[in-house]
């Protein structure tokens, strides 16, 4: 199964939704190369909490499965998961191959 389209638009929509709570100014480019994580990110680490928490939520009710986004593995990953969209998009479909 091509996990890849369907998590790509759960990404994009977490984004969307903090896009609402973000000054025109600020928003979050909705693409595979957008920076979550790191010194050149827009997005502030309370931000980003937010978005893994709306991802893992999508996933789970999407494919009625849990998801752990920042178990070990994800966390000592090189390089992290939470870089871009693209890395974020790479791990959760890993994830899901795996438990498929």
């Amino acid at each position: 199964m091509d996990f890849r389209h369907d998590v790509l638009q759960i990404i994009f929509e977490a984004l969307k939704s903090l896009n609402e709570e973000l000054p025109e100014d600020q928003q979050v480019a909705l693409s595979e190369d957008t920076l979550l994580f790191g010194g050149e990110s827009t997005i502030d680490s309370l931000s980003l909490v937010s978005v893994i928490v709306d991802v893992e939520t999508a996933i789970s009710t999407q494919y009625d499965r849990p998801v752990a986004l920042t178990d070990d593995r994800a966390m000592s990953r090189e390089p992290s998961p939470f870089t871009s969209v693209r890395t974020l998009t790479d791990f959760v479909v890993e994830l899901l191959t795996e438990k498929a």
